[in-house]
């Protein structure tokens, strides 16, 4: 997707209403278009195929497939595409499991318009998207709190090599520039606030971001940040 393309969404919900509410806040942002609806993750995986898009918006209780094994679906494809989770449902219970099947980002249908229009932009520009209280959820479980999580989050993505939870950092993989930018990312920061931190172009920083998550091995910019709390590089205290 160009800077000059409308950022193309798929909303998937089991509900006409929603998906309508869903579709009236985002089309009426400039920049964004939905361009299709399915009522099922069978659905989904079909239109995906057929539509392309930027972003997945993916409720997951549904009938046929559910959110959370669609996720996998999509993933095991390579699609493209975001993956943003949306629920009435606030449980760890499917926070880890649509984050491990390899969803960019959770959020509850209570969240306001715009806060959706947010996550569906940053999630186009590469960002992932979770609450502060919910990454810090994460990052909790995932940091030996929780060895179920720790084992979820383990796995490497598919035909990636993930670090391994007892191997040393090793930073030399980095450039100066990547490590600053990784140290940054893992303290929440966006690409724009990086940029302005750094004294770069947003394009700068978007790729240190691609080539950290490529030597890390990594899908994405959360499991980016729990490899640099888990090994170090910034202080979980």
């Amino acid at each position: 997707m160009t800077d000059t393309e409308n950022i193309r969404v798929l909303l998937v919900d089991d509900q006409p209403l929603i998906r309508t509410g869903f579709a009236t806040i985002l089309d009426t942002e400039p920049g964004i278009e939905v361009v299709g609806e399915a009522s099922n993750g069978l659905e989904a995986l079909e239109a995906v195929e057929r539509l392309d898009p930027d972003v997945i918006c993916l409720d997951v209780q549904m009938p046929v497939l559910d959110g959370i094994e669609t996720t996998r679906r999509l993933t095991a494809e390579d699609t493209r595409a975001a993956i943003l989770i949306l629920t009435t449902f606030d449980h760890d219970e499917f926070l880890f499991q649509t984050l491990e099947a390899g969803a960019s980002g959770f959020m509850l249908k209570t969240a306001g318009p715009e806060e959706l229009i947010s996550a569906v932009q940053k999630l186009a520009a590469g960002d992932s998207l979770l609450a502060p209280e919910v990454t810090g959820r994460v990052l909790s479980r995932f940091l030996g709190r929780d060895d179920g999580a720790a084992d979820s989050f383990s796995r490497p993505t598919p035909g990636a090599s993930a670090a391994t939870a007892d191997s040393a950092p090793d930073l030399s993989r980095f450039t100066e520039r990547e490590r600053d930018t990784l140290v940054l990312v893992a303290q929440g920061k966006s690409n724009s606030e990086i940029a302005e931190e750094l004294f770069v172009a947003p394009a700068t920083v978007k790729t240190h971001v691609s080539n950290i998550l490529m030597k890390l091995g990594v899908k994405d910019r959360l499991h980016a940040v729990i490899w640099a709390y888990e090994h170090g590089v910034v202080n979980g205290s």
